[in-house]
């Protein structure tokens, strides 16, 4: 295994039957060694550094039918919301006062919210906060929609691919086409995005050869960002009695990806905060580099359930952000509350 995490250190990459073998095989040692080879190829690249991105939740609001989510159309136990332009340009304040210069806002994929609506918010808040980054996590939309976005303003686009395993796709993503997820990734490229894209982990009938398309997917798609999570089973879904996923999965597989495409931003997410009290830092020591603490207003924040024990949800920003700056403090990195665009972006 210490031989195939070398090579994979040294070159960044592994074929299919590499990477199965890996995962087949790794053991306690070679994970700690994985993580050892993770941590040194991100202090190469990002050094010590942390990124910080302010995370505003929109809407609740979703057509989707995604089994695995607690927003799915079909569940009405959810309480729905949707923030006023108002109260999303007043979040935007508090994460700026704050020093937040990366606003990520997150819906489901609520068509209340149209182009228009979407390009005049995009608008809003570049004519307050011209030094910030937009990320927009909105899910499928037409090229056309997406360009009028970044033509508007928009800098970032995270649109995970949740799986790469046509199968496990079709199961668990009624009406929709993993190809179709794969052409709007390439469209949000071929316009001039930062790109994020990503995958669960742990889902029910999910193996080890499904993590490897994964994988292999992400290699070739190279991405800026790449957001991988443990799935979180939800009361309200079919999936509500299924096991959850992993931290041991979920940081082994953020450490191949580090060493996969060693620049890429890699968040330690929310969920694998939520399955373990240290999962955050968990992730950032096998190479994460992006935290995206909530700005969303505290009474709507529990509404935004797409798993059930979301953590976090009744800070206010302001403790919100100390709370995860101490962390990392502790944990031994720093906070960065730049942009933190890709290393290569000023090269694109």
């Amino acid at each position: 295994m210490i031989k195939l995490i070398d090579q994979l250190y040294s070159d960044n990459d592994l074929n299919e039957k590499e990477l199965l073998y890996l995962l087949n095989n790794l053991d306690q040692e070679s994970r700690n060694y994985l993580m050892k080879k993770a941590h040194e190829t991100r202090m190469a690249h990002y050094g010590d550094a942390v990124y910080m991105r302010g995370l505003i939740e929109l809407s609740n609001y979703c057509k989707r039918n995604c089994v695995y989510c607690g927003i799915r159309t079909t569940n009405n136990k959810a309480e729905r919301y949707r923030l006023s332009l108002d109260q999303i340009l007043q979040c935007c304040e508090i994460g700026y006062n704050l020093g937040y210069r990366t606003f990520v806002l997150q819906g489901g994929e609520d068509d209340y919210f149209s182009d228009d609506k979407i390009v005049n918010m995009i608008k809003s808040i570049k004519d307050k906060y011209a030094d910030c980054a937009i990320t927009l996590s909105l899910g499928e939309k037409s090229y056309e929609s997406y360009k009028k976005y970044y033509d508007a303003g928009a800098d970032r686009y995270l649109l995970r691919h949740e799986t790469a395993s046509k199968k496990l796709y079709k199961s668990l993503h009624p009406g929709m086409r993993l190809e179709n997820r794969i052409q709007c990734l390439s469209d949000l490229k071929s316009i001039g995005y930062q790109v994020g894209s990503g995958f669960l982990v742990g889902l029910p009938n999910q193996r080890n050869e499904d993590y490897v398309k994964d994988l292999l997917f992400l290699k070739d798609l190279n991405p800026h960002m790449v957001g991988i999570g443990p799935f979180i089973p939800h009361e309200h879904t079919p999936l509500k009695d299924a096991d959850k996923g992993t931290v041991e999965m979920t940081t082994t597989l953020i450490g191949i990806v580090r060493l996969l495409l060693p620049k890429v931003l890699l968040p330690a997410t929310t969920a694998l905060g939520s399955i373990d009290p240290l999962g955050r830092e968990k992730g950032i020591q096998f190479g994460a580099n992006v935290v995206m603490p909530n700005l969303s207003p505290t009474n709507v924040r529990e509404k935004y359930a797409l798993y059930d024990g979301k953590i976090c949800t009744g800070d206010e920003a302001a403790e919100c952000r100390q709370c995860i700056e101490g962390r990392i403090n502790r944990a031994g990195f720093s906070i960065n509350m730049s942009r933190g665009d890709h290393k290569d972006w000023s090269e694109v």
